[in-house]
């Protein structure tokens, strides 16, 4: 297996290609991560589709960005990703993504682009705390960079469906922060929900209970790094009817809010 961060930043550095019938403003391919697994990680695909938003409209940020995951991405098939701007004026943009595999559609995402503006600022969050020390240092194992909790998600004791994390990447261009945070927050969630669940833990998929991503959300507040730490706090304030839910903040060390992001995900137990 290759070196994972080098790895996911190539399966970042997408590539125009044609567009083919004119109906799509770009087309972009990319690769895989080669993670050993029987699908396409859906961090990826969230990762590919702000990569592909920012390459589209490259004087805007990326706000927001709603996916669907309707199907599994094969990991041995490249990607595609149409790209239609839906509306482009000079402080807001939106644009609609297909990712694509031959005449299969694996996943879709609306997304929102805003230029830099200038405006009143608060923030209404509780505190967040200290940068956990060197010894709370975790592994989350597809995540290649590092991360400290003192949350075993590997428990199969029952504890409350919450998670707080740090992180930290190599050396990274600022401008793949959202791509590279939006990775992050797809791995965690269905391991928080599963949290209260006595005998039960995030390793038991495929045995134990079945689960998959079906949508996932975010949303970019301010501009950050992601080779600083950041803290992610997340909680599950529901599962039923065979889906759970999930909420996060992202946070600085100094406290400010610069993302927040939910997904929901189907999990079936035998």
């Amino acid at each position: 297996m290759p070196d994972l961060w080098s790895d996911l930043l190539a399966c970042l550095d997408l590539h125009s290609v044609p567009a083919g019938d004119g109906r799509d403003t770009a087309v972009f391919s990319g690769p895989n991560q080669s993670l050993g697994y029987h699908r396409i990680f859906g961090g990826q695909l969230l990762a590919q589709f702000v990569r592909a938003a920012q390459l589209t409209c490259p004087d805007k940020s990326v706000k927001s960005l709603h996916a669907l995951f309707p199907r599994e991405g094969k990991p041995d098939e490249a990607l595609r990703y149409r790209v239609q701007v839906q509306h482009q004026g000079r402080s807001f943009a939106s644009v609609t993504v297909l990712a694509e595999q031959g005449s299969r559609v694996v996943a879709t995402a609306a997304i929102s682009l805003h230029a830099a503006d200038e405006g009143p600022e608060q923030q209404a969050t509780a505190p967040i705390g200290p940068l956990l020390s060197a010894e709370h240092k975790a592994g989350f194992d597809i995540i290649p960079w590092e991360t400290r909790t003192n949350v075993d998600l590997d428990d199969t004791g029952s504890a409350a469906p919450e998670l707080e994390f740090w992180m930290r990447t190599p050396a990274a261009d600022a401008t793949l922060a959202p791509a590279l945070t939006g990775y992050a927050t797809d791995l965690t969630l269905i391991g928080t929900a599963l949290r209260p669940l006595e005998g039960v833990c995030q390793r038991g998929n495929g045995t134990a209970f079945h689960s998959a991503v079906t949508s996932h959300t975010l949303w970019f507040h301010r501009p950050f790094r992601t080779d600083e730490w950041l803290l992610l706090r997340q909680d599950s304030p529901v599962m039923a009817q065979g889906r759970c839910f999930g909420r996060g903040d992202v946070f600085t060390e100094n406290g400010s809010l610069v993302a927040s992001f939910a997904q929901e995900a189907m999990v079936r137990f035998p």
